[in-house]
């Protein structure tokens, strides 16, 4: 494993699609619900918070070039401790796999195939997911420059088709919420694109050939997503009304089923899925791809890939139990979601910089 590498380029593919993820269909809503029509303004704040998020990793990455992330939390918090704070984070991985295969099923059983058991799909997901995952990292990146195309034609075709049902005065008045609700709304984005691309650090910058020009890609691929999520957020606002974007479970889908052309070009939401899929299979696997290699480095293991298919056991059971419906997730994301996303994500790489600025100025002083 220690031989394999991806360019700088495919980083930026694999951070661009993991921090669209989930967005492209679910986040308009919860930020409309809070927000209102400044739903993307937002989006707009949370990007730029984002970005220190996304320094703070790199801050990481250059000190310990060579290691992962779980390396990096056994060589400054100690090994007992280090395995403790990596075993939580194995945990956020496996979990949020799990929650992932549960929105794409919950959406396909909702929309697509209403009569197909959510435990079939689940399991051809996870199929999925772990022969990308027995492949290798090389593998999952190459895949994702070839589908990155695609998810893009379709992105800037929904645009250019729901366009003409833009109306600028459902996101009339701008700036209506207070700078307060805009803050506290933009902690939402912030867990489901910076925080979490935590995960990212099981890959970069150990398995990238080029760490300069990755840690480049890193700001980029996020601002880049960001930029989606905003435009995507402005149309939801502005062409479905503030009502509609956080009452809809999937305002994105909803945004498609609008299109229609002079009565010819219509019905084609079945894009708009196509679009989530690619970007929810590559942050589901990546979730995935965190858990199984940061396990085998917790316990030490030479190989990775004999766990791969006990632990897609474990996500399609916990993307089976672990939700008994919607409403429960949307609120466990709300509350309990959020905090662990911010424990894992934000906190603890704080007390690793804190830890290690210590340790080494107190070395110089001896």
């Amino acid at each position: 494993m220690k031989n394999v590498k991806i360019s700088s380029s495919q980083f930026l593919v694999l951070v661009t699609l993991f921090s669209v993820g989930t967005s492209v269909l679910i986040v308009p809503s919860a930020l409309a619900a809070k927000a209102k029509q400044d739903a993307w303004v937002v989006a707009i704040v949370s990007t730029v918070i984002g970005l220190f998020i996304i320094w703070l990793f790199c801050l990481l990455a250059q000190w310990f070039p060579q290691l992962t992330f779980v390396q990096m939390n056994e060589k400054i918090l100690g090994k007992w401790l280090g395995k403790v704070a990596s075993l939580l984070f194995v945990l956020m991985c496996l979990l949020y796999a799990s929650t992932l295969l549960y929105y794409s099923a919950t959406f396909l059983n909702t929309h697509l195939m209403p009569n197909t058991p959510m435990a079939a799909l689940n399991i051809l997901m996870v199929f999925v997911i772990v022969m990308g995952v027995r492949l290798g990292l090389e593998t999952i990146a190459r895949s994702a420059e070839l589908l990155i195309f695609w998810f893009f034609f379709l992105f800037i075709l929904l645009l250019i088709f729901i366009t003409p049902e833009v109306k600028v005065e459902n996101i009339q008045p701008i700036l209506e919420s207070s700078p307060k609700t805009i803050l506290q709304t933009s902690i939402t984005l912030l867990e489901v694109t910076a925080i979490n691309a935590i995960v990212l650090l099981m890959i970069f910058p150990a398995f990238i050939n080029n760490i300069k020009q990755a840690k480049k890609a890193f700001f980029i691929g996020n601002l880049l997503s960001g930029f989606i999520i905003i435009i995507l957020t402005f149309y939801c606002v502005s062409v479905l009304g503030v009502y509609s974007t956080e009452s809809e479970l999937y305002p994105g889908y909803e945004l498609a089923q609008r299109i229609n052309i002079g009565g010819f070009i219509q019905r084609i939401e079945a894009f708009m899925a196509a679009q989530w899929i690619i970007a929810l299979y590559f942050k589901t696997t990546l979730y995935f791809y965190g858990a199984v290699y940061g396990f085998a480095q917790i316990m030490n293991l030479k190989e990775y890939r004999s766990l791969t298919t006990p632990f897609g056991i474990i996500v399609v059971v916990l993307s089976l139990i672990i939700y008994p419906n919607v409403v429960y997730l949307q609120d466990w994301i709300a509350t309990t979601g959020i905090l662990f996303s911010y424990s894992i994500g934000l906190f603890l790489p704080l007390l690793l910089i804190v830890v290690y600025v210590i340790r080494k100025k107190l070395m110089k002083q001896i």
